[in-house]
């Protein structure tokens, strides 16, 4: 009888043994896994770091395609406040150059010879305009500015000057040269022989 009860608490020992080294094994597996999961959430992947290195990467390009097209914008920019400038200047220029030649005894009267009469030379700064239509059809560069001198700084730049004469009843109608005391002057600004802009207004024989 002591002999049975011996046996069995021995039995009983062990199997709480057996179990609290079940126990201690599945406390280590589990503390392994955990740290396992701990060290890799403390880093990252090589994927994730290539993931990140192309999503830098289309950053920088897309922002240095910005600013390539900010300089583009900021160029043509200058170039259209430049040729505004120009036009305005020959614009001023027009209208300071008499309509018909002073000294012309028909100088009231319609129609009238246009264009340049010997030795007449709008090219040359030294010769004073003596009439509007002088600059038909003449370009210049350099540029001049609203008293017909040249722009030396400018010499990549043109003045392209066209002129049409209109009806006085209807501005929109084109009349023959030297037929009206009205006429549509237009300039054509060019850098470097590309157009940028253009500006045209109207001249009357006051």
């Amino acid at each position: 009888m002591e002999e049975e009860q011996a046996m069995i608490a021995q039995r009983a020992r062990c199997g709480t043994a057996a179990l609290g080294c079940a126990g201690r094994r599945r406390f280590s597996t589990w503390e392994k896994h955990s740290r396992g999961r701990l060290c890799h959430t403390g880093g990252f992947t090589l994927i994730e770091s290539a993931v990140a290195v192309v999503v830098v990467g289309v950053g920088i390009v897309a922002m240095l395609g910005a600013m390539a097209s900010g300089s583009r914008i900021n160029a043509q920019a200058q170039d259209i406040t430049q040729g505004v400038f120009l036009a305005q200047e020959i614009r001023e220029w027009t209208l300071r150059v008499p309509f018909r030649d002073p000294s012309d005894p028909n100088s009231t009267s319609y129609p009238y010879t246009t264009g340049l009469k010997t030795g007449e030379n709008p090219q040359d700064a030294n010769i004073p305009l003596t009439h509007l239509d002088e600059l038909m059809n003449v370009t210049f560069s350099p540029p001049r500015d609203g008293e017909g001198v040249a722009i030396t700084g400018l010499t990549a730049w043109n003045q392209a000057i066209t002129m049409v004469w209109r009806d006085p009843d209807l501005l929109t109608n084109t009349m023959p040269n030297g037929t009206t005391p009205v006429i549509c002057v237009t300039v054509n600004i060019s850098h470097n022989n590309q157009f940028v802009t253009s500006a045209s207004w109207i001249v009357t024989n006051k």
